[in-house]
């Protein structure tokens, strides 16, 4: 008999999210997904909680953020926030905010996905501010973390950033010619599968990384 879990999604409306959603309510193993969004989803399944969210004030719905794993897949670009002040806020507080909560409700597993490069101590803005995050969430009271550094997401073709669709086909010509084998594309569908398989790793650690093409080997 499958064991049924509750998983809880932030990030539910972007590319992995939506795969993420879409793989967990097909995952026999998950008996009830909670999603939590600013915009409705327009998703129907009966397996399928979906809460609408001010996530300035993440505190109203903390009661609904109970279940066995938190997925993290919330995220923004500079060109869609504007400012780094906005950005900051959807990357590093909101998330922040929402794991504490979960954390403070006993949810066991926390998955994130940060990015590569990720350093709280790097001079590049985005670098810096994924790093910090990472540094922020090891100190919760969850029992395992995992964190995922992916490089380069291939969206699919209709979600794909412009400057990701550049550096795809550059990144892909080089594989083809035998460099930088450790850093090909990673598609969102295996990403968000790799997600849902690391909790069932048997490992002790409750810290634990995934890079590049280390995620292709889960």
């Amino acid at each position: 008999m499958n064991e049924q879990l509750t998983a809880l999604v932030i990030g539910a409306t972007g590319a992995t999210g939506k795969e993420l959603v879409n793989q967990l309510l097909e995952d026999s193993n998950y008996s009830e997904v909670k999603i939590f969004v600013r915009k409705k989803s327009k998703v129907i399944h009966p397996k399928l909680q979906e809460f609408l969210i001010d996530f300035d004030n993440i505190e109203a719905i903390e009661h609904e953020i109970k279940g066995d794993v938190l997925f993290s897949a919330l995220g923004t670009t500079i060109k869609i926030a504007k400012t780094k002040e906005i950005q900051y806020k959807i990357d590093f507080s909101y998330q922040l905010e929402f794991a504490k909560i979960a954390a403070k409700n006993e949810v066991k597993n926390y998955v994130l996905i940060s990015a590569y490069g990720a350093n709280a101590s790097s001079s590049i803005f985005y670098s810096r501010m994924k790093g910090e995050l990472e540094e922020a969430v090891k100190s919760l009271n969850f029992k395992k973390i995992h964190i995922f550094q992916p490089g380069i997401l291939d969206r699919n073709t209709d979600d794909n950033r412009t400057m990701e669709k550049i550096s795809l086909k550059v990144i892909r010509f080089l594989n083809k010619i035998g460099l930088f084998q450790s850093q090909k594309p990673m598609p969102v569908k295996i990403l968000a599968k790799k997600m849902i398989d690391v909790n069932r790793s048997k490992s002790s650690s409750k810290i634990n990384y995934y890079k590049l093409d280390q995620i292709f080997k889960i």
